[in-house]
């Protein structure tokens, strides 16, 4: 049983070869974890490509970069890093690491430099609203209704249920933490706009594709793009791993 972990994993980098040696990072955003990534890292490594998915404590930007940064260590190949939703700013800050590539955002928040989601948000003329913290600071979405209603509109009763048992809280102080850099203003994004999302507005989404200069998708879709479209999403995803590779001058 001892020798099954090294065998699998050595099999699993020979088959990331033929991939040029891009891995991929995923990055979850608030009121998720990992497992809503579910669909779209089988789809991912059906394409022979190495994914991971974060798990984010959602403590605090910082606490989340932390956890994003020691998964991007652990990858034995260059990383193209992806966030949704709060995710987007993680990976903003994340993304400095020289091992980063590139950047896509699925429906994900992107500040700048020097700026806090809070601000970023403000700036757009869309401040936060609606979204009120427990005792502790945080900010729970765990009411499947309500899941439904902001985050997961075309996405089935059952697996709403599912998202809302498994969601984690966001600290509230954490989209006022500031990042230093912004890992686009260096890097080349993506950047997946959903239409008709009730948790980020379409036009927010659209005016942070413009500021980022990222190369854009849009697709009808709830803000869960990855749960209620993964094929949609893998393949944005895939398009962003050969354009990276499609740069890379080594054989």
């Amino acid at each position: 049983m001892l020798f099954l972990i090294p065998l699998s994993c050595a099999a699993q980098n020979m088959m990331n070869d033929k991939h040029n040696a891009i891995d991929i990072v995923l990055v979850h955003g608030a009121f998720a974890d990992g497992s809503s990534w579910s669909q779209v890292i089988a789809l991912l490594q059906q394409k022979g490509y190495r994914v991971t998915a974060v798990q984010n404590p959602l403590s605090s930007l910082a606490d989340d970069v932390s956890a994003t940064r020691r998964v991007i260590d652990r990858q034995p190949h260059e990383v193209l890093l992806v966030g949704h939703s709060w995710g987007g700013a993680v990976i903003t800050a994340a993304g400095n690491a020289s091992k980063v590539r590139g950047l896509v955002y699925l429906s994900a928040l992107a500040p700048d430099s020097g700026q806090s989601v809070a601000q970023m948000l403000q700036r757009l003329h869309a401040p936060m609203s609606g979204m009120q913290p427990d005792a502790d600071g945080l900010i729970w979405l765990d009411d499947a209704a309500a899941y439904a209603q902001v985050m997961a509109g075309d996405v089935s009763p059952e697996q709403v249920r599912h998202l809302a048992a498994v969601q984690q809280p966001i600290a509230a102080a954490a989209f006022g933490e500031p990042l230093v850099h912004a890992a686009w203003r260096d890097k080349p994004s993506w950047y997946l706009i959903t239409e008709g999302d009730q948790a980020l507005p379409t036009a927010v989404q659209r005016k942070l594709a413009t500021l980022l200069g990222a190369r854009t998708r849009q697709l009808i879709s709830s803000h869960m793009s990855l749960v209620s479209h993964p094929q949609v999403v893998a393949d944005f995803i895939e398009q962003a791993a050969q354009a990276i590779q499609a740069q890379d001058p080594s054989p």
